[in-house]
């Protein structure tokens, strides 16, 4: 992996109405590999993970590994090799927590194999409070001593970590995350109930279990692990990323379905098949794991409420609404999961949608077509939907910010000039 550059300075200049067609790949999934990337601090021994994207995060997520003490070596493109010899840290520092959220991940590892974890507060998008409080006290309840001062969370558990019934008051991804791999090695049975039931939850579980753990029932509401002394090492292939596959398949309804999408996760997307069939869009399967989407005459508006898994997901709903920008009639849109997930909004009222907000719910009116402007990315899924914006749009539309894309997009202006799109990347 070449390091990638963060540089708040870039911006792509998009030529929209091009004809896009051809063949894109998935990418592995970004917020699977950072969990499991987290992960192998639970072993001595090497694990090796494939299909680990090309990401800023995960640039971000290695560099905090290394800074632990953790070696990794780059196989080959996508392969990486971990292996935790010598700590050097126990600290995860604000210089790297604060560049993405997912970094608290290794509170939970780190602590129960070491008995003692310092981690910064976690930065990350502007899309809404995501409190660690949730976290802290499943923790606490599993005996460790926490405080937070001073910008950081202080964690020890001098005997261990123990076994513990944990109720979670509200769904969390991380929080699911992060105590599954602080129970593998706790001491005793651990319940996690209304638990996060996403396919990277799932994903990460397969992992543990290949290293050795004792866990039943991911992909439910109520995970049961059983600690164990020490974990192995393996060798694990992370899932495709189905909010990029969700991401491809709202482009390509937009361009006729000319787009064959391949490594495309049809299982982890029931749910928002069935909203692009309400659209009049569908999913054709034409191989083992290709698609293609075809539109059934004319698009219709819809009425979405984002959901946790497996109903529809936060992460495709700017994309979503910039698709139902163009969709005539009237379409609405509730956000249930962050309450700040709307800030794409303006900007593409600045490309001439008609959008206007009432709390959580956004009510589109389609309009004829979209027009190019200047405009940000404010939020790495909201990137997104600019860069499908621009490509719908007449003229030239100009994205800053885009360092956003670059933590979740594995070279999306790499596959999208394959494709056929007039879209390049230049710097201030």
């Amino acid at each position: 992996m070449v390091e990638i550059r963060s540089n708040t300075a870039d911006y792509l200049e998009i030529l929209g109405g091009e004809s896009l067609k051809g063949t894109v790949e998935i990418s592995g999934a970004k917020n699977s590999a950072l969990p499991d990337m987290a992960a192998t601090i639970l072993t001595d021994e090497t694990v090796v993970l494939e299909n680990v994207p090309d990401l800023l995060d995960v640039f971000t997520m290695r560099s905090l590994l290394n800074h632990i003490g953790m070696e990794v070596d780059e196989l080959r493109k996508g392969v990486f090799q971990f292996r935790l010899r010598d700590i050097n840290s126990l600290e995860a520092p604000y210089e790297l927590v604060s560049k993405m959220r997912a970094s608290i991940l290794v509170l939970g590892a780190v602590l129960t194999r070491f008995r003692y974890a310092k981690v910064a507060l976690p930065g990350g998008c502007s899309i809404g409070t995501r409190p660690v409080d949730l976290h802290l006290e499943a923790l606490k309840k599993m005996g460790a001593r926490i405080k937070v001062e001073h910008g950081y969370i202080y964690a020890e558990a001098p005997g261990g970590l123990e076994g513990a019934e944990i109720n979670f008051p509200k769904i969390t991804v991380t929080g699911t995350e992060n105590i599954m791999m602080a129970a593998v090695l706790a001491k005793g049975r651990t319940v996690i109930n209304n638990a996060a039931r996403e396919p990277e939850v799932v994903d990460l579980a397969d992992m543990l279990k290949k290293m050795g753990a004792d866990i039943e029932g991911e992909g439910t509401e109520r995970i049961v692990i059983n600690g164990v002394e020490k974990l192995s090492g393996t060798v694990h292939r992370i899932i495709p990323d189905r909010i990029e596959a969700g991401t491809f398949a709202i482009l390509s309804a937009l361009f006729d379905g000319n787009i064959t999408i391949k490594n495309y996760p049809v299982e982890y997307l029931e749910y928002v098949h069935r909203v692009f069939e309400r659209i009049g869009i569908k999913i054709i399967q034409i191989g083992e794991n290709h698609i293609a989407v075809k539109r059934e005459g004319r698009l219709k508006p819809v009425f979405v409420e984002t959901k946790e898994y497996p109903y529809f997901p936060t992460d495709l709903q700017a994309q979503l609404m910039t698709l139902l920008t163009v969709v005539d009639g009237n379409s609405k849109i509730t956000e249930n999961i962050f309450e700040n997930r709307f800030m794409h909004v303006p900007e593409l009222q600045r490309l001439g949608a008609k959008i206007k907000i009432d709390g959580r719910t956004a009510y589109i009116k389609g309009v004829r077509r979209l027009t190019g402007a200047e405009v940000r990315a404010t939020d790495l899924r909201a990137s997104a939907a600019m860069v499908i914006a621009g490509l719908i749009a007449e003229g030239k539309t100009v994205i800053y910010d885009i360092y956003h894309l670059d933590r979740g997009y594995e070279n999306i202006d790499q596959k999208l000039r394959m494709l056929g799109a007039r879209i390049t990347r230049e710097s201030l």
